[in-house]
């Protein structure tokens, strides 16, 4: 009779799902971006450090692509994403 050792515990990771763009707004504001200006239905946001804008249009629903590359270019981990999520 084999023992083997116990699974470690798994984190379930939530998933990403579009957001308004009220809401991702709020999250990257909580995160220190600036509204910059506004282009057409597109925000744009700056914050010092940070090399490029993060650009969010004005969607009902902004799809999960669009979030992904925001956060890739703010520097920003899933875990920080939701939680500044839950505060919005």
């Amino acid at each position: 009779m084999s023992t083997n050792p116990p699974e470690p515990a798994r984190k379930s990771k939530r998933r990403i799902t579009p957001v308004s763009w009220k809401r991702l707004r709020c999250v990257f504001e909580k995160d220190g971006f600036a509204f910059r200006r506004q282009e057409g239905d597109h925000l744009i946001f700056a914050k010092p450090g940070c090399l490029r804008p993060v650009v969010i249009p004005t969607y009902d629903a902004i799809d999960v692509e669009i979030i992904k590359r925001n956060m890739r270019t703010a520097g920003m981990s899933r875990e920080r994403y939701f939680e500044l999520l839950d505060l919005c």
